[in-house]
């Protein structure tokens, strides 16, 4: 281990925050893991669609059979351990492929310039100025209703922040004098973003994509429980509170009476939130070159 990476792994270990945040991430990946043996799905059936536990269509409180209360006839319980899944396919998936693809369009706008920076962040500006979360319930209804069809729809709109923060590194160091140098030898301008371009640019657009994540689940779950997003049973947080928008408020002298269909789901997914804020703040503190001791 050399000298730079004991100091990360030092900064890393004597903040509470990072701790905090790494831990409450393993959680996750681990309730992910172990989700069909922490609730195990009914033989023969998708195990993503929660199963109808009773025919009463009244919220029921928590009991031994159903420990977070059963909510649109289905176990809530069940609901939160395989939306977890469902928060990490979502989150990363459409961070991977909206992060890429901000890099390609960032790449060429910043690295080439001239009128491909022109036209490439005009076209950038354009879907930045469209509200994220209309635009992609719009895009949503029109391409129907799925988890397939959100991530579509939100990695639609969702690239415009890494191509800026791409193009902004790479229009500050592709000036420096090893990148000049590879020109002078003839070194292919793809090589040339791809060898040594992109290694000294990309790691503040992982920080981002990191804290990213986080928020896109959010507008998943947001998507969900406006009723485009996920198809009726799926296991998702959105859709779980979606069976609570009837009973939030609860009836007459009774307003917290339902407090188990809003507080199981909505506290995964302020954990799940902050543990990717907590893990992104964490290794940008970590790598940031101002901060090196």
């Amino acid at each position: 281990m050399n000298r730079e990476t004991r100091r990360i792994f030092r900064r890393l270990s004597s903040d509470t925050s990072a701790i905090l945040g790494f831990a409450l991430l393993i959680f996750f990946v681990i309730v992910a893991i172990l989700a069909p043996f922490i609730a195990s799905p009914p033989p023969g059936r998708d195990p993503y669609i929660m199963p109808i536990v009773t025919w009463s269509s009244n919220p029921l409180p928590p009991s031994p059979e159903h420990p977070f209360g059963v909510a649109g006839k289905r176990d809530i319980f069940y609901g939160v351990v395989w939306g977890t899944r469902t928060a990490f396919r979502v989150g990363i998936i459409v961070t991977l492929i909206s992060t890429a693809l901000g890099l390609l369009i960032g790449s060429v706008a910043g690295y080439f310039g001239k009128l491909w920076d022109e036209i490439l962040m005009r076209i950038t500006d354009i879907f930045m100025a469209i509200p994220f979360l209309v635009a992609a319930m719009v895009l949503t209804t029109i391409l129907g209703t799925g988890l397939d069809k959100v991530m579509v729809a939100m990695t639609v709109f969702s690239w415009m922040g890494p191509a800026r923060l791409i193009r902004g590194n790479i229009l500050q160091v592709k000036e420096e004098q090893f990148v000049l140098a590879a020109k002078a030898l003839g070194v292919s301008d793809f090589s040339i973003i791809i060898r040594h371009v992109l290694p000294n640019t990309i790691f503040p657009v992982l920080i981002q994509a990191s804290m990213r994540m986080g928020s896109l689940v959010i507008t998943a779950a947001a998507l969900s429980f406006l009723g485009v997003g996920a198809p009726q049973g799926y296991a998702d947080w959105g859709a779980l509170l979606n069976y609570a928008r009837n009973w939030m408020l609860g009836g007459q002298g009774e307003a917290l009476k339902y407090w188990y269909m809003t507080v199981f789901p909505g506290v995964a997914m302020v954990l799940f939130v902050l543990a990717w804020n907590l893990v992104g703040d964490a290794l940008r503190d970590a790598f940031d070159p101002r901060l090196r001791l």
